[in-house]
């Protein structure tokens, strides 16, 4: 059974389905719901700026691999689901920033034609895997 946490910094989900992030089973696989630019008052950083919205999207990822001792080098998988393609060079260049070549995560790519809200660019889907020593079951 998966065990759903909300830790505070991050956008709240204000009574919908959902936990922002999941521990799967009894261990440390972590599914995390996917993070868009929203900031912890549900706020829209980065109207228009696909690299802000990028950096927004990644700080909520770390915030929530945070609660539970992990840390974006956890990622093990991330599908990044984005509106227009000329913002590929701004997204490479965001995970650049944070994933070294050798301990990138596996990626997948996926343009669509809408996100939950139309100022929305991209959004993340990252699953984690946190080593037993760091891992940290939330309150």
């Amino acid at each position: 059974m998966a065990d759903g946490f909300n830790p505070s910094g991050v956008w709240a989900p204000n009574g919908r389905a959902f936990s922002q992030g999941v521990i799967q089973g009894p261990g440390e696989v972590v599914h995390i719901t996917g993070q868009v630019a929203w900031d912890e008052h549900g706020e829209v950083v980065g109207a228009g700026d696909i690299e802000a919205q990028m950096e927004k999207s990644i700080d909520n990822v770390r915030l929530i691999l945070a609660a539970v001792g992990g840390r974006l080098d956890d990622i093990v998988s991330m599908t990044i689901y984005f509106l227009r393609r000329e913002d590929l060079p701004g997204i490479q260049r965001v995970r650049s920033r944070h994933f070294s070549p050798g301990s990138a995560p596996a990626s997948v790519l996926i343009q669509v034609p809408g996100l939950v809200l139309p100022e929305f660019l991209v959004e993340l889907v990252p699953i984690a895997v946190i080593p037993p020593e760091r891992f940290v079951r939330p309150a």
